[in-house]
């Protein structure tokens, strides 16, 4: 016995309105009885805690349920008799959010926030025999949206005095680093570009590396939980780099780990990057600039 989801769009790419179609495929190997196959769409905000928050928020530790945005359910087939060998059933179900003043997030895979949009395809069987159960994602994108990116270029200049959250700067060896990133208002489907100069360094580096870091808040009236945690790390610099030399910076933002900038009263996803240079002392430098990442 086996079951599954085929999708008729091979990328699983969805706009909010568009119809879901595919269909259902069973494959036994005799006449199979049955109680029913049905089908669900479910679309969900998932928000959770970090183990460092939760003792400080115990007040509202249990009011992060679920945020749900789309449920859909539908009976595929009656009851009865399947044929032996493969049967497709076809279906269809709108991506529609659930209630008029709702609106569909795009999907995004977090740490204390998930938003996905699942199908689940089910055969119920008699008492003795186990349930069939099916589940595939679908990929929730904005098809339009009012913030888009434009370029914002951000240029910074990176010295000991330019640094905070620094006690004995005196202590740290002399260095000035310069260059831009093009934009801070970023396309999710364009690379993060911009370029870095090491103009001087005492102390020899070891590496130049750019990591982007999404911000997670989730809470409510009793307060807030903000945590940052790293989606990727990239080398643009490896050892002592050329003084006055331009170093490029390109960073793709990965797919599902990323979305465009999301507030909204219960949870917020924000992004940052963060230039990081490690010297060879293993002094790290870090300089960090916020992104407003769109979709267009």
């Amino acid at each position: 016995m086996a079951l599954d989801i085929r999708l008729k769009k091979v990328n699983k790419i969805y706009y909010e309105g568009e119809l879901v179609s595919g269909v259902v495929v069973i494959q036994s190997k005799g006449d199979m009885q049955h109680q029913g196959v049905n089908l669900s769409m479910e679309g969900s905000v998932n928000l959770q805690l970090s183990a460092k928050s939760v003792g400080v928020f115990e007040a509202f530790y249990n009011s992060l349920k679920p945020i749900q945005l789309v449920s859909y359910a539908v009976e595929l087939v009656k009851p009865g008799k399947l044929p032996s060998g493969k049967t497709e059933i076809p279906f269809e179900v709108p991506l529609k959010p659930k209630g008029h003043n709702k609106v569909l997030y795009e999907t995004y895979h977090g740490v204390f926030v998930n938003i996905q949009y699942l199908l689940r395809a089910e055969v119920k069987r008699s008492l003795l025999n186990k349930d069939l159960t099916k589940q595939s994602e679908i990929i929730v994108e904005y098809r339009d949206s009012k913030d888009k990116a434009m370029a914002k270029p951000v240029p910074f200049t990176i010295t000991p005095d330019s640094l905070q959250n620094i006690k004995e700067k005196s202590q740290i060896p002399r260095f000035v680093v310069k260059g831009k990133l093009d934009s801070s208002l970023c396309c999710l489907s364009r690379p993060l570009t911009g370029e870095l100069v090491v103009e001087s360094s005492e102390s020899p580096i070891r590496s130049i590396e750019l990591q982007l870091v999404r911000v997670e808040t989730c809470g409510c009236a009793e307060g807030y939980a903000r945590d940052a945690t790293e989606i990727q790390n990239i080398q643009i610099g490896e050892g002592d780099v050329c003084r006055g030399l331009t170093l490029p910076i390109y960073m793709i933002f990965p797919r599902l780990f990323t979305c465009p900038t999301l507030i909204t009263s219960n949870f917020k996803v924000e992004f940052e990057v963060n230039v990081v240079i490690v010297l060879q002392n293993d002094h790290l430098i870090t300089e960090n600039f916020p992104l407003k990442l769109s979709r267009f």
